[in-house]
């Protein structure tokens, strides 16, 4: 408009003054408007000779360019502004009217008379789930029925209504285009969509990133475990980039989600509306032990308090496998000196005892047990004595077997902007980490990388810290490699401690 815009402070709606542009800023005006006529130009065959030519673009003709360029995916308007102050957001509303196409513009992505996708869903007090959709093609009536074509059920649209910030408006009918919110949908969720039975529609899911943080959770007052899990649940219908899992082998409830302020957010959010007291705590990591060496030794259980016993003696042989063989038991026995209804046992309680692994009392994997030895007596022995004499021998063997611990390792992809590519650098280093090179990406470098999973903890703050907020990254499963030696004395030293128990 070549004016300028003087916002007030503390208006509700962003009120402000248009005046001439100051002086001071006349310069950095023109340059801008020249950068910005030049690629909107650059869209339009036609106004690129216009504009080559040196010949004046309207600002009209520039506001079609846009409009066209954005309804074709070439370009992404950026518009500066603060909600706190309620700076800019008048103008963000006129140029979404003035740039943005009409759904009559816009190819629907599927053909049908009715279609619609929920990509929201809230819960609120005394009101329960309220669904938030966006119609594409046809129209809803207050009270109709719609079919949800990925569960297969009808619902109901009762109450139907627009939202205006927290208030919910009831209309009679919303059409394409329309985004509406309609409250207690029994077995619609986000990314369902709406249509009509009888010319059902699959919509392609919204693609939510995927998380990049972990954290444990535990609730800071006893009582309320099964409140986090439920309101857990809830935030995870509200918001798809978020989830949870009670992990059994940690012991601890997970969540995962996009970084640390996001569980911030989730936390305060849990807190207000389900009235759960929760706290971050660092996840503990799923190491993993194997064994270097071979070695063998008896297990013998016996038991003797009046009247029958219990008896039962192996004698076995570990040895280790290569990555990722899993576990393997050889029946070694000749001579029937164990009976065969027996051995079983021997073997569910090698499998039972390499669940604590002797190095720090993670899972023994990648081994071999045979047992080819042993006793036993015809009137004490039975399978449990014999699965005692499994786990014993497992315990007696497994120290002599050269154990080690297992640590695991995520391979990383790392965005971040070329002068801080040191510092991110220079990080991973000091996080143990393996650099496997990088190479450019658009404006930004690329960064692959290995690191132990141990040492990410809270990385997306510290990623977001030194690049300035403008660096992403992206992680994956690599495998298990043998951990140095000063990581499995520390590890081994803390698994020995007893845990602490909120109260």
């Amino acid at each position: 408009s070549g004016k300028a815009h003087m916002f007030k402070a503390g208006t509700k709606s962003g009120e402000y003054d248009e005046v001439d542009i100051p002086d001071e800023y006349q310069a950095l005006y023109e340059q801008y408007s020249e950068l910005l006529t030049e690629t909107v130009a650059a869209t339009d065959d036609r106004l690129i000779e216009r504009y080559l030519e040196g010949k004046t673009i309207t600002r009209d003709e520039v506001i079609a360019a846009v409009k066209k360029a954005i309804t074709e995916g070439e370009i992404v308007p950026l518009f500066v502004g603060s909600g706190e102050l309620t700076y800019g957001t008048q103008a963000l509303l006129t140029k979404i009217v003035e740039l943005l196409p009409s759904p009559a513009e816009v190819a629907s992505p599927a053909e049908a008379p009715l279609l619609g996708r929920v990509f929201k869903t809230m819960s609120e007090p005394h009101v329960g789930d309220v669904s938030f959709f966006r119609i594409y093609r046809g129209t809803i009536r207050n009270g109709s029925e719609v079919y949800n074509a990925e569960h297969e059920v009808t619902e109901k649209l009762n109450h139907l209504s627009i939202q205006q910030g927290k208030e919910r408006f009831e209309v009679p009918e919303l059409q394409a285009g329309d985004i509406g919110s309609v409250a207690k949908l029994r077995d619609t969720h986000t990314n369902d969509t709406f249509c009509l039975a009888e010319h059902p529609v699959h919509l392609d899911p919204i693609p939510f990133p995927n998380a990049v943080a972990t954290s444990a959770v535990v609730v800071k007052q006893r009582g309320e475990e099964d409140k986090l899990a439920s309101g857990l649940h809830k935030l995870h219908e509200e918001d798809p980039t978020f989830h949870f899992e009670y992990n059994s082998e940690l012991s601890q409830t997970l969540i995962h989600g996009m970084g640390e302020r996001h569980f911030e957010i989730l936390l305060k959010r849990l807190e207000r509306k389900f009235g759960v007291h929760a706290e971050l705590i660092p996840p503990k990591v799923a190491y993993r032990e194997t064994l270097k060496g071979k070695a063998e030794g008896q297990g013998k259980h016996k038991k003797q308090s009046g009247g029958r016993g219990q008896y039962g003696d192996c004698w076995i042989r570990l040895a280790p496998l290569p990555q990722g063989a899993g576990y393997e038991f050889a029946d070694k026995i000749s001579g029937g000196v164990i009976p065969k209804k027996f051995i079983p046992a021997v073997d569910r309680g090698i499998q039972e005892a390499a669940q604590r692994g002797p190095v720090a009392g993670f899972p023994l994997v990648d081994f071999r047990a045979e047992c080819y030895d042993g006793s036993y007596h015809d009137v004490d022995s039975n399978e449990m004595s014999f699965k005692m004499a499994g786990i014993m021998a497992f315990r007696n063997v497994s120290a002599e077997c050269r154990p080690i611990l297992l640590e695991p390792l995520l391979d990383l992809e790392i965005w971040t902007p070329e002068e801080v590519l040191g510092d991110v650098m220079g990080d991973l280093s000091g996080r143990r980490g393996q650099i496997l090179g990088t190479e450019p990406d658009g404006r930004l470098v690329k960064v692959k990388a290995i690191v132990p999973e141990a040492e990410l903890y809270k990385y997306s703050t510290d990623l977001h810290s030194i690049t300035h907020g403008r660096g992403t990254f992206r992680k994956s499963f690599h495998g298990y490699v043998e951990a140095p030696p000063d990581v499995a004395t520390k590890v081994a030293t803390e698994s020995k401690k007893p845990e602490l128990v909120n109260t």
